[in-house]
């Protein structure tokens, strides 16, 4: 069946010499969340550049076809000649290249095939398998899917899972990261590995009154709740730590988790489905520090808010503070856990133990009863991003929001893979900023302790 949105193909290939030991690569991806769907690699003897990038291009449509036959697909390749090629506006005169652009013209339907050129340094995916697979064939052999650095870095992961600490670990996910330390432990078949090193004594919870954390290789630096996120905002670093061309002012999305609810220290799945449950006396101070915080910085333009109520409690707190009206956004809201809402991590272990490992092994996976699976989420939260930085270019903006959809936009900007999801904490009122540049990268910084606000 056509897959909605259609698929993401990036296709590379080189040759150590040109002519000379030759591989290609090609890596299908989600177009809304950056998941990788599919990797390709080989080594194909000596040959030219162009015949290993044709090689790509062919092995990455192949791979699409399989996942989804009925796909658009759009192909990202840094070669010119392919992309022109393929699109008709070149013509092929070279006669090792006219049966390698057939070869592809049919694997898909042209109406379901678009081709855009991208410059070499966002290729690197494709590339480094091209990479691998030469290096595989200097070897004597050929490239296997374990020689992907992608899946060391998941063996890494799971090579560093942590031991699970006693009672429920973290709210909402209460402690999914836990579990698969635990499975991982017990030799269980988790298939996105265990918790990391990044994950904190008290679990890294992964959703609706979760606690906090960094995410898994990024480094979160715990400060006062006086000093967090407007700084985040004002000092976020140009890409490439200032080197390269000026990108003019990003559009800084400061991203603030809500204060306290009675259901936070009972760490109780808690989306936009339950009871919508207001701040506590705790998550009330939470709010009113963030406020005086943001207010010495003096940098925040604009707030907008979830439209459940803990969420407009805390950012009215803070527009109060600084003079701002709230706009309410319905695409920050938080997961809808279906019939997991209220409960605790063990009580859905108990209730629905199938449901529950499948959630944890797969983000299209949904919470029982027609809740939102993480792959929804990331396509709902893509969007409202899109739309409110078309609308915010250049300004600092205040997004106050819930454990998932922050995490989420953290790990787009970091380009970092779904399961980077479970190695993240997120303290009730913590803040992050991602500052967004015109040439479609993004810096993060995390500044996210406040859990001493009590």
């Amino acid at each position: 069946m056509p897959r909605p949105g259609g698929f993401v193909v990036e296709a590379d290939g080189g040759s150590r010499g040109n002519p000379g030991p030759a591989g290609y690569g090609a890596v299908v991806l989600d177009p809304a969340t950056g998941e990788t769907l599919a990797e390709r690699a080989e080594y194909i003897g000596v040959a030219t550049n162009n015949v290993a990038e044709y090689k790509g291009l062919i092995a990455g449509l192949k791979a699409a076809r399989e996942l989804a036959p009925d796909a658009q697909v759009l192909v990202r390749m840094d070669s010119k000649l392919v992309v022109e090629q393929m699109s008709g506006r070149w013509k092929i005169k070279h006669p090792d290249m006219k049966p390698l652009a057939a070869e592809a013209a049919k694997i898909l339907p042209r109406a379901q095939v678009t081709y855009e050129w991208i410059p070499r340094e966002k290729n690197k995916h494709a590339d480094r398998l091209a990479n691998e697979a030469m290096d595989a064939g200097k070897r004597g052999k050929q490239w296997e899917p374990s020689d992907s650095t992608a899946a060391l870095d998941a063996s890494a992961a799971r090579a560093l899972s942590v031991v699970p600490p006693s009672g429920p670990p973290g709210d909402a996910a209460a402690g999914a990261a836990a579990v698969r330390a635990a499975l991982a432990a017990g030799g269980g078949t988790s298939g996105r590995g265990a918790a990391s090193r990044g994950a904190s004594s008290r679990g890294a919870g992964f959703s609706g009154e979760a606690s906090g954390g960094a995410a898994s290789g990024v480094a979160a630096e715990p400060a006062p709740a006086a000093a967090p996120a407007a700084a985040a905002a004002a000092d976020a670093p140009a890409r490439g730590q200032g080197w390269g061309p000026d990108m003019g002012a990003p559009a800084t999305f400061v991203l603030l988790r809500h204060g306290e609810t009675a259901l936070t220290p009972q760490k109780r799945f808690s989306g936009s489905g339950g009871s919508d449950p207001e701040l506590s006396p705790a998550g009330r101070r939470q709010a009113a520090a963030v406020a005086e915080a943001l207010a010495a910085r003096g940098t925040v333009q604009t707030v907008i808010s979830s439209p459940l109520r803990r969420c407009r409690e805390t950012a009215q707190a803070v527009a109060d503070r600084l003079g701002l009206t709230v706009t309410v956004e319905d695409g920050l809201r938080e997961v809808d856990f279906g019939a997991w809402e209220g409960l605790t991590f063990a009580e859905v272990q108990e209730r629905f133990p199938d449901d529950l490992q499948a959630w944890l092994d797969s983000p299209r996976a949904a919470p029982t009863g027609g809740g939102e699976s993480f792959t929804a989420a990331t396509r709902r939260i893509s969007a409202t991003r899109d739309r409110l930085l078309a609308a915010h270019a250049g300004r600092t903006v205040l997004l106050v929001t819930h454990v998932t959809p922050v995490k989420i936009l953290v790990r787009l900007a970091l380009g970092a893979p779904p399961e980077a999801l479970f190695r993240m904490e997120l303290s009730a009122a913590s803040l992050s900023a991602v500052a967004y540049y015109a040439d479609g990268n993004a810096s993060v910084r995390l500044l996210n302790d406040t859990s001493h606000l009590r």
